[in-house]
């Protein structure tokens, strides 16, 4: 069975950073795409990043880019979202969660999700 489990989320101020973790169980990191994306109250889901279990390629959603960094562990059983220069429009509750190999942004199963909180 596949899990995936996130921890890190809370409060930060403006301009503060947060580093999201996601233990991946039950799922092979061989060929796969793992990510983040978040959804906000009465927003749309929003892909944030995504890398490439295989390489490493990375790829990030335009408002994110420079801020965020997304990457993998050596054992490949993790995946963080480190977040840096947070912006009160980062607040939003972010899910890991499998990608499709074709689409980097297209999430396949994720979990409940870990809530971020960007304050003034």
């Amino acid at each position: 069975e596949v899990q995936l489990m996130e921890s890190g989320g809370g409060s930060v101020q403006a301009g503060g950073s947060l580093r999201l973790s996601c233990a991946v169980t039950g799922y092979s990191f061989s060929n796969k795409c793992l990510g983040w994306f978040r959804q906000a109250p009465g927003k749309e889901r929003e892909g944030v990043a995504s890398i490439y279990t295989d390489g490493g390629t990375t790829y990030y959603t335009d408002s994110v880019r420079g801020r965020f960094t997304i990457s993998q562990d050596k054992a490949r059983t993790m995946v963080y979202l480190q977040m840096n220069s947070l912006k009160l429009e980062d607040t939003a509750v972010y899910h890991c969660a499998a990608c499709s190999v074709i689409n980097p942004f297209e999430y396949n199963f994720w979990n409940r999700g870990t809530q971020v909180t960007v304050s003034a």
